[in-house]
């Protein structure tokens, strides 16, 4: 789809009409309070629309009715070709949404619209498309046994899921959990983040036109303490799927010990590296990696290369090719499709990063910041045990880590209480190798930066993940439960015998 104009997008969301209520059963409905929160634009201040504010009380309901669903067999019983069926007519209207969505999304959220438009919006589409396809051609297994039995290994939706989303990726992040959680065959009750809930509601009404049975699908928007929390603790959700902070992540963690013991999926934070080493071929090449990776989605992106390991022979060179490549990510109006550098989710969240840039020793370059706008910005950091080589900031914050060794690089790159992803530049295949072994990371990419695709598992090592991976195959095994069915097929005269 070719992009329009800044004008043509801005006309476009002039006239756009924005979902206010919770999904519930299949339609929308206003919060059982009455209560509402104000959905603002991050990039001009101005007032969205009044979101449905939901409580416990919507949660016990949408879980009420995600349980009737689920055990009536409406959806988790239905013929897989059949729920394949409809998720594919999903993915269809979806397909014929996609401008709506894009506007939506980056109104909502602050994104450029080039990248709701190009990745965001297509990713969403194909994550669930391919999630889809994969409902009919998951076998289960026989395991071996004797000649008198047979051992069969089945997979079971495992129940009624609650997914709590961020704001950073709202729609894809929405995609990773639906799409493998609705082909299981589970009920699904979601908290989009209250930031940014506007697609999340818009793509369960697309949804249940598509055909999907009421109750499957609950979008809940609302605080973490009034929506996030009774979905933890909710004795009648089986399953919770997580993504966001590590301390939010965690407080998963007690809810579910607290109460009914339910199985958690964690994908939380990281402060990613990218070493560059002083073998490293096309400096201008690993320069754009580099830049992408730390400033792409504003820097709010969990997987985001935030720390920047180069040799003391190379660094010179690197910055200076860093600090061309990253002028070129302007900032302005997320409507503007020239536009690479959109505006940061909430005012809360722009003080938070200009906090960081104010502790900031010595900037390279950038750290202007303005009206929920940051500029890219270049750091050096005295060591890594710097303040802004530890925390997370989730901004367009780059830290420069100077090593002399490849052992002082990996042994940096792990000193870190995260362990999401890493990237490693060198033209030694053998110490690529061992460098992607050695890094203490869930997905680690050598010479470039990435995310893998939808084939390929994602999720942490230590406090960056927790329970299970989005993506993949792989994906569906937490939204499902294994059971071993045992039949006997012994004679009974053998069993006399016996």
């Amino acid at each position: 789809m070719d992009l329009l104009t800044q004008k043509e997008y801005e006309a476009l969301a002039a006239d756009m009409t924005f979902p206010t209520s919770a999904f519930i059963d299949g339609g929308y409905r206003p919060a059982i309070s009455g209560k509402t929160f104000t959905s603002t634009n991050p990039a001009t201040g101005e007032t969205l629309a009044e979101i449905a504010a939901c409580n416990s009380e919507d949660v016990n309901f949408a879980v009420e009715k995600a349980r009737e669903a689920f055990d009536d067999g409406r959806w988790s019983r239905m013929h897989p070709s059949d729920r394949k069926d409809i998720l594919i007519r999903f993915c269809k209207l979806l397909t014929r949404n996609r401008r709506e969505l894009a506007v939506m999304e980056s109104l909502d959220s602050g994104k450029t619209i080039f990248d709701c438009e190009t990745v965001d919006v297509p990713e969403t589409i194909h994550c669930l498309k391919w999630h889809a396809e994969a409902i009919d051609k998951i076998y289960d297994q026989v395991s071996p046994a004797s000649d008198d039995h047979i051992a069969m290994v089945v997979r079971e939706p495992i129940g009624v899921v609650g997914l709590v989303l961020p704001w950073n990726f709202p729609l894809l992040m929405l995609a990773w959990k639906i799409g493998p959680a609705l082909a299981a065959g589970c009920s699904i009750v979601v908290k989009p983040a209250a930031e940014t809930s506007l697609t999340a509601l818009r793509v369960a009404e697309l949804a249940s036109e598509a055909g999907l049975p009421k109750g499957v699908l609950n979008i809940l928007p609302g605080g973490g303490a009034d929506v996030g929390e009774p979905i933890g603790r909710h004795m009648d959700i089986d399953m919770v799927s997580f993504t966001g902070s590590t301390v939010t992540g965690k407080r998963f963690l007690t809810y579910s010990a607290e109460s009914n013991a339910k199985e958690v999926v964690l994908e939380m934070g990281g402060k990613n590296p990218a070493i560059v080493m002083d073998d490293a071929e096309n400096l201008d090449r690993v320069a754009q990696h580099i830049v992408n990776g730390a400033f792409w989605n504003m820097g709010e992106n969990c997987s985001a290369s935030s720390r920047l390991i180069v040799h003391k022979d190379v660094k010179a060179e690197l910055l200076e090719r860093i600090t061309h490549h990253a002028k070129e990510w302007n900032v302005g109006s997320p409507l503007d499709p020239e536009t690479r550098m959109g505006a940061l989710v909430s005012e809360a969240h722009f003080k938070k990063v200009c906090s960081y840039i104010e502790k900031a020793e010595s900037i390279v370059f950038g750290g202007k910041a303005e009206n929920g706008f940051v500029e890219t910005t270049v750091v050096e950091v005295p060591g890594n045990d710097a303040l802004l080589a530890r925390e997370e900031i989730f901004g367009p914050v780059l830290s420069v880590i100077t090593v002399s060794s490849y052992d002082e690089a990996i042994k940096i790159a792990n000193d870190t209480e995260y362990g999401l992803c890493a990237s490693i530049f060198t033209a030694n295949t053998k110490r690529a190798i061992r460098g992607a072994r050695a890094l203490r990371a869930g997905t680690v990419t050598v010479n470039s930066f990435g995310e893998g695709d939808i084939t390929t598992p994602f999720g942490g090592f230590k406090q960056s993940g927790f329970g299970g991976r989005d993506n993949s195959v792989h994906a569906h095994d937490q939204y499902t439960q294994l059971k071993t069915i045992w039949i006997d097929l012994a004679d009974d005269e053998d069993e006399a015998v016996a």
